[in-house]
């Protein structure tokens, strides 16, 4: 079955078998004008190391946490219920990309155990954040999250919007972005990257192969290297 943009189950989920820098990697061949962004370039603490690579579609929102919501409290469970309403209406995979805009981000933790649940109830599979999360032990199960901190309180978290544009540790996000992400981080790949990857990937390991097996080898000096390098040149 294909999804909105054409895309089918297979060739999305094709894509985590590669981790996050395998997939940057790629990029460089297929999109090398985005070979320095596009990516998140600051730490983020990984909620789960042990699972594996995601890929989904961008829903993108913005909080804050510092000081309550300017608005009444009416209003503001108005726009939770709208975000969730988003949330649901977009085609999964989707992976949640949040701003925090405070001054000093993680404050207070948009993520923990009742958002990391009620998000995967509606078809996420991950969210990343340079805000804070909290309730690790409580998270939903296989559910990742990627996070500027870990903090135990949500503060006055309330949401200012969602759908719009973002940036999360310099990777810059709008809705229905294709994001791909894992331990490392996160990387938005561009639409007609993702039936080129597979090839590129190819390439490029078959070229590394070359290097790792003469340096994992005894006797590795610098004229195996040279030489291996050589040959890793000559594969197309």
């Amino acid at each position: 079955m294909s999804n909105q943009r054409g895309f089918t189950a297979d060739e999305l989920s094709a894509l985590t078998q590669w981790d996050t820098p395998t997939i940057c990697n790629g990029l460089e061949l297929v999109c090398p004008e985005r070979r320095a962004l596009g990516f998140t370039t600051q730490a983020l603490v990984c909620l789960d190391a042990d699972l594996p690579p995601v890929i989904g579609y961008a829903c993108t929102a913005k909080i804050r946490a510092h000081s309550p919501a300017p608005e009444s409290a009416e209003v503001s469970a108005k726009r939770r219920l709208d975000y969730y309403e988003y949330v649901w209406n977009t085609p999964g995979p989707s992976i949640i990309v949040i701003e925090d805009l405070d001054d000093t981000p993680g404050v207070g933790a948009f993520w923990g155990e009742v958002n990391t649940s009620v998000h995967k109830g509606l078809g996420c599979v991950a969210g990343v954040t340079n805000g804070s999360m909290r309730d690790l032990p409580d998270a939903a199960p296989g559910f990742q999250l990627l996070a500027g901190q870990v903090g135990p309180s949500h503060a006055h978290v309330h949401l200012i919007d969602f759908g719009n544009d973002v940036t999360v540790h310099n990777m810059s996000v709008s809705d229905g972005d294709l994001i791909h992400c894992d331990c490392h981080g996160a990387v938005v790949v561009p639409d007609e990257a993702v039936k080129k990857l597979p090839a590129a990937i190819d390439l490029l390991t078959r070229r590394e192969s070359k290097i790792l097996t003469a340096a994992r080898a005894e006797g590795f000096t610098f004229d195996k290297l040279k030489a291996a390098m050589g040959e890793a040149g000559d594969i197309h």
